[in-house]
Order: structure tokens, then C-alpha cells, then sequence
């Protein structure tokens, strides 16, 4: 998708998920409504979902897409990666990322974006895959973050 039809789409998205949000204060009502409306206004996103520490353990919570590996072994992947290095994590071609975590082989490309608390520790990531290669760049990490931020607002 050329850049500026992405970044207005992603723009719209925020906007509808900043209203829709801030009817409810549970958390997995949120993180269900993000991935929901992600997932349909976002043609290139084949598996959109979120992942929380619970325990030490990385643990698939709402998801749209195929069935999703349900712990993610540790400190392997990209998911781990985002979570132990803190930030928002862009991979062109999974198959090329040291330790990848096949859940799906229709999976080409991923962005995984941390999700925080309040006290802005990560308790998450959000994991979007893509069946094309190269699917992901800085306009999805930068309004995915935006949208990832208004889980807690």
C-alpha cells in the first residue's frame, strides 16, 4: 500500500479506536477491539494478535487469524525480541530472523509492538504477520504504536 493511503487509513483507525476505547475500562475488552478492527481494515494482516507475560511465559491472549502457538518458547522469536529488547521489532522476511517461531508457514513478514502498563513496563507485545514479504515498515511501527498507547488510556 503506497505510504500516504496507509498513513490515512492508520489515521482513521486511530481515531475509531480512541472513541471506542474509552467506553470501557477492561483491559481485554481493549486489546479484543484493537485486534478486531486491525485485523478487518488491514488487508495485509493474515494473523493480528496480542501475547502477555504471565509468569515469566509469553501467552497468546485475543487473536484473529489461524490458530496461534499458545506459549511462545523463551526469549526465542520475534515477539521475545520485542519484549527483551523493548521495542517495536520490523521483519521483512521470518524466515530469515534467527530463532523465528513458525505458528503458521503461510507467515512471511511480522511487526511486534510492545504493550505497557500504566507504569510503562511491557506486559505484551502486539504481533501482526503477513503472507507477503516485506509487508511491514516505519508507518505501521509508528501508528501501531499510537494505537497500541490507547489500550491504556
Amino acid at each position: 500500500m503506497e505510504s500516504q493511503l496507509k498513513s490515512n487509513r492508520y489515521l482513521r483507525i486511530y481515531h475509531q479506536l480512541k472513541d471506542l476505547l474509552v467506553k470501557s475500562d477492561d483491559f481485554d475488552a481493549k486489546m479484543a477491539t484493537v485486534v478486531a478492527v486491525l485485523h478487518h481494515k488491514m488487508e495485509t494482516f493474515f494473523w493480528t494478535g496480542f501475547y502477555c507475560l504471565k509468569d515469566g511465559e509469553l501467552i497468546v491472549k485475543t487473536y484473529q487469524g489461524p490458530v496461534a502457538c499458545q506459549v511462545l518458547e523463551k526469549n526465542t522469536g520475534v515477539c521475545w525480541a520485542g519484549i527483551n529488547q523493548g521495542k517495536t521489532i520490523i521483519v521483512s522476511d521470518v524466515h530469515q530472523f534467527p530463532g523465528h517461531i513458525a505458528c503458521d508457514s503461510r507467515s512471511k513478514s511480522e511487526i511486534v509492538v510492545p504493550l505497557k502498563d500504566t507504569a510503562n513496563m511491557i506486559i505484551g507485545i502486539l504481533d501482526v504477520d503477513s503472507t507477503s514479504l516485506n509487508a511491514f515498515d516505519q508507518t505501521d511501527a509508528q501508528y501501531l504504536e499510537m494505537i497500541v498507547g490507547l489500550i491504556n488510556i
